[in-house]
């Protein structure tokens, strides 16, 4: 029996782990206010292809993860650069079938001249398998 509660407890801490990292939604009354256009427009508009999107995804969730918050005394420069937005992504097909290299660099004109650490302007590169929905290395 102790054994079928501690599955039980692991379940249901990996269960809220889920659900902690869900993306925020607008409470229905300010979603209810919110317009569609008829149809998206074209400028601007880049479409990516399903495994492209889904290793976005995957390096994202490792390199950011939602519901990831900042030190309560973080500087100003560390809030910004704990923002998604903070950062431009470039993804490339690799030449192994199912591989997805993805890099995150600083964005030029996010956290500009804010106070605390500088960020670095390196990139950090992952090696994604969409495949078998893993990551398989990361060049910092």
């Amino acid at each position: 029996m102790k054994r079928s509660g501690t599955v039980l407890l692991g379940l249901l801490w990996l269960l809220q782990g889920c659900a902690l990292s869900r993306p925020e939604k607008a409470p229905p009354e300010e979603a209810a206010h919110y317009k569609f256009p008829v149809a998206l427009p074209t400028e601007g508009q880049q479409v990516l292809s399903g495994p492209i999107a889904a290793a976005v995804s995957l390096a994202m969730d490792d390199f950011l993860p939602l519901g990831h918050t900042p030190l309560s005394d973080a500087s100003p420069m560390e809030l910004c650069a704990s923002r998604r937005d903070a950062y431009d992504v470039t993804a490339v097909p690799g030449s192994n079938e199912g591989v997805v290299f993805v890099s995150f660099s600083p964005r030029e004109s996010a956290c500009r001249d804010l106070p605390g650490p500088v960020r670095s302007d390196t990139p950090v590169v992952y090696a994604v398998d969409v495949a078998r929905s893993r990551i398989l290395s990361v060049q910092k």
